[in-house]
This record gives C-alpha cells, sequence and structure tokens, in this order.
C-alpha cells in the first residue's frame, strides 16, 4: 500500500496525471468549439438579420487590417525576390525569378502569411473585445433586455472575417508581386510591362482557385476562434488577456491545418 502511494505522489505519475488532464482539457474544449460552430450556423440562417452591424465590422476590421497587411506584404514581395535572386543567378536562370514570385505568392505565401498577420490583429482584437463584454456582464444585459448577444455579437464577426480576409488577401497578394518587381529592380532594370506579362503567363486558373477558396475557410476559422475565446472568457480581467492570447495562437495553428488539407485535397483532385 506504502508503495502504491509512493507511485501515485511520484513525479513521473504527477506527470502523466497532468498530461492527461490536458488531454481531456483539450478535447472538452474542442467540444465546445464545435458546439459553438454549430450554433453559430443555426443562427446565422435565423432572422433578425443584423446586416448594418455585419457591414460596421466589414469596415472596421477592412479598415484595421490593411494597412498593416499592406505593409508587410510589400516588404515580404522584396525580401523574396531578393533571396531567391542569388539561388537562380547561379543556375543560370535569373529571368525566370517573376515566374517563381508569382507561383509562391499565390498559391502559398500571400495567402498564409496574411492569414498569419490578420489572427494576430483581428483575432486577438475580437477575442479582447468580447472576452471585456463577457467579464463586465455586458452580454448578460443584452441577453436580459432581449436581444440575441450570439447573433448581434458573434454572427456579424464570424461572416465579416470570412468575407474580409479574401478581399485582403487579394489585395496583399497584388501588392507583394509589386514589391518582387522592386526587389528584381534593385539589381537589374526590368519593365513593368515585361514583369507583369512574365507573371501573369506563369499563373494559370489553377492557381488562383484552391488558393481563394481555402482563404474563406482561414478568415471563418479565425473569426469563429476569436469570438469562441472572447464569448467564452472568465477569470475577470485576466481572462480578457488570455482570451486575446490563445485567440492569436489557436486560430493560427489552425490556418496552418487547413492549409495542409486544402493542399493535400488539391493534390487528390490534381490541381497542383
Amino acid at each position: 500500500m506504502a508503495m502504491c502511494r509512493r507511485a501515485h505522489h511520484s513525479p513521473l505519475g504527477a506527470a502523466s496525471m497532468t498530461f492527461g488532464q490536458q488531454l481531456v482539457d483539450f478535447f472538452d474544449e474542442m467540444g465546445d468549439l464545435a458546439r459553438f460552430t454549430g450554433r453559430f450556423f443555426r443562427e446565422v440562417f435565423r432572422p433578425r438579420y443584423e446586416v448594418a452591424e455585419l457591414l460596421r465590422q466589414c469596415y472596421k476590421i477592412g479598415n484595421l487590417s490593411l494597412p498593416l497587411i499592406a505593409l508587410t506584404s510589400f516588404i515580404m514581395g522584396v525580401v523574396l525576390t531578393m533571396q531567391i535572386r542569388p539561388t537562380m543567378v547561379t543556375y543560370g536562370v535569373e529571368s525566370k525569378i517573376p515566374d517563381m514570385i508569382a507561383i509562391a505568392v499565390i498559391r502559398e505565401i500571400g495567402p498564409v502569411i496574411i492569414s498569419l498577420i490578420f489572427a494576430g490583429k483581428i483575432g486577438s482584437s475580437i477575442g479582447a473585445e468580447l472576452g471585456s463584454m463577457k467579464v463586465t456582464e455586458q452580454i448578460d444585459a443584452m441577453e436580459v433586455s432581449g436581444t440575441n448577444p450570439f447573433k448581434y455579437l458573434v454572427v456579424t464577426r464570424v461572416l465579416a472575417t470570412t468575407l474580409m480576409l479574401p478581399m485582403l488577401i487579394m489585395l496583399g497578394d497584388t501588392i507583394m508581386l509589386l514589391g518582387g518587381y522592386v526587389g528584381i529592380n534593385l539589381g537589374t532594370y526590368n519593365s513593368l510591362q515585361m514583369y507583369l506579362y512574365q507573371t501573369t503567363q506563369a499563373l494559370t486558373l489553377y492557381d488562383f482557385v484552391p488558393a481563394f477558396v481555402k482563404t474563406f475557410f482561414f478568415g471563418f476559422a479565425i473569426g469563429t476562434i476569436g469570438c469562441f475565446k472572447g464569448y467564452t472568457s472568465s477569470k475577470g480581467t485576466e481572462g480578457v488577456g488570455i482570451s486575446a492570447n490563445s485567440a492569436v495562437v489557436v486560430s493560427s495553428v489552425w490556418v496552418f491545418i487547413l492549409d495542409l488539407l486544402a493542399v493535400q485535397i488539391t493534390d487528390v483532385l490534381g490541381y497542383n
């Protein structure tokens, strides 16, 4: 019996119990997130529709994200070109730099990098905003007054992120390609007309469609997780910071998971 007690209180036993509890908490949270997502799909088709709030959220999210995404996209385009130039020169295919930039940006780098920036900017903002409303009982007050807080606060924000992220990514991809043009001209001169011709010739519809479709899933995941973390926040003001931080971390992980799934699906369908 004493040996059993010692095993129970040993560091290894405590570590295994901690890991087991973390695993249980993880699956509990995934279940809660699944129910939260299911509630979204029930509420989104049920009147009353908060069109004015949806438009306000779209405008707000676009304004918050656009300057940072534009600046980051331009810098990424310049840096990407400068990084791949030495290798391309070594193999004597420097003329193919615009082709590589176009394919890399449109297919992968643009959607993923911009989605991560979006998760850091908007995901944390939504998590902190709804978390603050939760701990100050503003959400409870909306329920008491007869307003549906889930439809007003969650549905509008998730729809806004789902709709706005693809637009921001298209704009960011364009700015990134222009940054690539600037990067090319830091070493040699290449006319803008020739650069645009090469980039458009390198791309096909199969490059655009899968990359564009997956951005809707990225936006939906970021909006849903940010709202879930904020809407279920607890522990007072400390919980607001935790909600904002975990919203960024979890949504960023889901961007990579969804991107991996998208690549596998497009590979099976023969788009790669």
